[in-house]
Parts: C-alpha cells; sequence; structure tokens
C-alpha cells in the first residue's frame, strides 16, 4: 500500500509541475514573444499615454457625441469587467421586455433621424455583457445621432464608421464589425472631443 500511495504522490507532482507551472510559463512565454499587444490586454492607450481601456472589453459611453455600445449586463450598472456575465433573462421574461421597451423609447428619443427598425443589439446585452464590438449597421444606425451632437455632417461620421470597420478573422471567422472604443477615438481624432 505504501508503495502504490508513493507512486500516485510522484504521479500527481510531476503532473502538477507539468500543468500547472511549466506549462502555463511555456505558454506566457511563447504568447509574450508573438502576440505581446494581445497577451498584455490589448491596452489602449490616449495621446499622453495612459491606459483608457482595452479592445476587449466594453465600456459604456452615454454622451450623443459618441457611438454607444451594446447594454450591459454585467454587474450592478452594467461594463463592471469584475461581474461579466449575461442577464441570463429569456425570451418570455417580462423583465427583459420592459427593458427593451424602455431601451427602443430612449434611443428613438435621442436619435429621431435614424431610420426603424433599431438593430437588435442596440437593445439587448451580449453574452459577456462586455462585448466591444457592434455590427456595421448597429453603428452607422447611430450616425444621425454623432453628427448632430458634434456639428459635423452625417458623411463624414459615416466614412469615419466605415474606416474602423474591423473585417472577418483570417477572412472567414466572425462577422464584420466595429470596435466601439476605437470608433470613438477615432472620431476624437478626426473631429475634436464631443460636447
Amino acid at each position: 500500500m505504501g508503495d502504490t500511495l508513493l507512486i500516485a504522490l510522484r504521479a500527481t507532482l510531476v503532473t502538477l509541475v507539468l500543468t500547472g507551472v511549466l506549462y502555463p510559463i511555456a505558454i506566457t512565454g511563447v504568447a509574450q514573444i508573438l502576440f505581446p499587444y494581445r497577451a498584455n490586454g490589448s491596452l489602449v492607450t490616449d495621446p499622453k499615454g495612459r491606459v483608457i481601456g482595452s479592445e476587449l472589453i466594453g465600456q459604456n459611453f452615454s454622451t450623443p457625441g459618441y457611438f454607444w455600445p451594446r447594454p450591459s449586463a454585467a454587474g450592478a450598472n452594467g461594463y463592471d469587467a469584475t461581474a461579466s456575465s449575461g442577464s441570463n433573462l429569456g425570451p418570455t421574461s417580462q423583465k427583459l421586455r420592459d427593458r427593451i421597451t424602455t431601451e427602443i423609447a430612449r434611443l428613438r428619443e435621442t436619435n429621431p433621424d435614424a431610420p426603424l427598425p433599431i438593430p437588435a443589439e442596440l437593445v439587448t446585452a451580449s453574452a459577456s455583457g462586455l462585448d466591444p464590438h457592434l455590427s456595421p449597421a448597429a453603428a452607422h444606425w447611430q450616425v444621425a445621432r454623432v453628427a448632430r451632437a458634434r456639428g459635423i455632417a452625417p458623411g463624414r461620421v459615416a466614412a469615419a464608421v466605415d474606416a474602423n470597420i474591423e473585417g472577418r478573422d483570417l477572412g472567414v471567422f466572425g462577422e464584420p464589425r466595429v470596435n466601439v472604443l476605437l470608433l470613438n477615438l477615432a472620431l476624437d481624432r478626426q473631429f475634436g472631443t464631443a460636447p
């Protein structure tokens, strides 16, 4: 029995060292060498070099002069990276219907010149609650509001959206998308900070 216990302990120790120490160190090292920007969180900095966010985590923008992300169910006030989660509300949930109805009313009020229908992603949270992307259609739906708030022609804002569309990964995976944080930063660089 003692020999069997010793063999089991050695196997456990070897497995722990291999999978709990050596493998993570190796993968971290490879990632730091091959993809340092991504491995370190895809952090976005302002012109002064201060970190203002990550390309991978959605942030709340509520000023009319900026593009708004999807609603978030992460944390009490949304967009809480320490509480990533969906709302877990099903299609028959009255709470979900009420939230969507309220969101549609807010979007119509703040963007009356936008065409109907409102893209579904602007009224529903993503599974993580922290999705940093919108579809090009959802971004274009907001162009009228952003242009009006910034006092510039809608065509110039639409051109900024088009310039920030990310294609499919490796040309095949996923859908074209727009990173809301990067788009808003591009607007600030091109037209100045929104009022």
